[in-house]
């Protein structure tokens, strides 16, 4: 077995790099742009003003890099050619977003609100495998330029992390549906045009089908947020919302009618494992700049590199890091080989996984910088009060290691919900 990275995969690495330095680091040293990424970060990128929404600014900036990407060929990256894309796959996203991250905070890539050069673009792969031809000619290009977007609504007041149970209703009217209910933590809500709102449109509760996609422009009448949600790391685009007698056109349907879990399932998948890539890729920036520190710093005349309080954190880190780095990397290449729904307990496993070992490397840096690691001189509290939120918003630990468990044990297919596939 050769476990090299292919020759197209790391100079491609090489080309971002370049492209970084070239054209993304003056874009960030640029009018004080670093202060998006510094210790003041969170006044620099919250509008108190507005409830605590992004700063206008801050999204100006991230959308400039992501077409200075996009014209240079790198943020369709996981597209397929068709589309504008490099064919890229699961593979070479995970590779590519957790080397990324082990650079650190910068406009490269912060994955606060999922910017990077490389664009993780989840709405656009739904698009691409879900869409009805005249939802992708409406949709895709759009959506790869940034000039339309879809918020996620599925999540709800009463129902968090069981999809199947939700009180969000679409009944059909002539050619329409109407729709009403609730969601929470509804993600880019703040500026999103449309959002993605699940809603059983027949059988039961707990059944797997029945459950339906709607594109929901976010200004119809009956659609409204009632308040966005103050989080552990500001600034907030989670809002809730209620729907109320809310009505679409039967060409809203995304997935198919009663196929909407479907959707969700391939989001998780194909999400979660490049989340885990970018958890792992912080982790290491945290266990990198832990070292070089500890090499510097000199307390009682010597380094702290030479303490083994020091150095034993550390290497369990470093040694759970490259034991993920292969899971996550086979995990990716099966996905690639044998398809995304193959390997749905090994990616469970990458990604509660790796979500926990980012905070614990935040929190082990922070311990080795002192007072200083404390402080927001140093981006090691952000790393961990963003990473904190994928050991819930990914679906939660317990809900993963539930689902490797099923697997383990034989049960899911008495578990799974009645109707999709495991």
């Amino acid at each position: 077995m050769n476990f090299d990275l292919p020759d197209d995969l790391a100079a491609y690495l090489d080309e971002l790099d370049d492209f970084i330095e070239q054209v993304i680091k003056p874009m960030e040293e640029r009018d004080d742009n670093i202060r998006f990424f510094d210790h003041r970060r969170e006044d620099a990128r919250t509008d108190w003003e507005r409830g605590g929404l992004p700063n206008d600014e801050w999204y100006a900036l991230l959308r400039e890099a992501k077409l200075a990407a996009d014209d240079a060929g790198h943020f369709r990256y996981a597209l397929p050619s068709e589309f504008g894309g490099k064919d890229g796959t699961n593979l070479g996203m995970a590779v590519i977003r957790e080397h990324l991250a082990r650079k650190g905070l910068g406009l490269h890539n912060d994955l606060q609100n999922e910017h990077s050069i490389v664009g993780n673009n989840v709405g656009l792969l739904l698009m691409m495998h879900y869409g009805t031809d005249e939802q992708k000619a409406e949709w895709m290009e759009p959506l790869a330029r940034l000039e339309t977007g879809f918020a996620f609504g599925i999540t709800e007041l009463d129902h968090g992390s069981d999809a199947t149970h939700m009180d969000t209703r679409a009944v059909r009217d002539g050619d329409d549906w109407i729709i009403n209910g609730n969601k929470t933590w509804n993600t880019g809500i703040d500026t999103a045009p449309y959002d993605l709102i699940f809603a059983r449109t027949s059988g039961e509760d707990g059944d797997g089908t029945g459950i339906t996609a709607f594109l929901v422009p976010t200004d119809s009448p009956g659609f409204e947020i009632e308040e966005f949600l103050w989080t552990f790391n500001m600034p907030t685009d989670h809002a809730t919302i209620s729907l109320t007698d809310v009505r679409v056109p039967n060409s809203a349907i995304f997935g198919g009618e009663g196929k909407g879990l479907q959707v969700v399932q391939h989001f998780f998948n194909e999400n979660r494992i490049r989340q885990a890539a970018s958890s792992l890729g912080a982790a290491e920036f945290c266990i990198d700049q832990s070292i070089e520190y500890a090499k510097e710093r000199k307390p009682f005349g010597k380094p702290l590199s030479q303490n083994q309080a020091i150095q034993f954190p550390l290497v369990e880190l470093q040694t759970q890091c490259e034991m993920l780095r292969a899971l996550i990397q086979k995990t990716a290449w099966q996905m690639d080989t044998y398809g995304v729904w193959s390997v749905s307990d090994k990616v469970s496993m990458c990604n509660y996984w790796s979500n926990r070992l980012c905070c614990e490397a935040a929190d082990r840096a922070m311990q080795v910088h002192g007072g200083l690691g404390y402080s927001r001189h140093k981006p090691f509290e952000h790393i961990y009060r963003h990473h904190r939120r994928y050991r819930i918003t990914e679906g939660t630990e317990e809900i993963q290691m539930r689902r490797v468990a099923g697997y383990m044990f034989g049960y899911m297919g008495q578990r799974a919900p009645k109707g999709v596939k495991e």
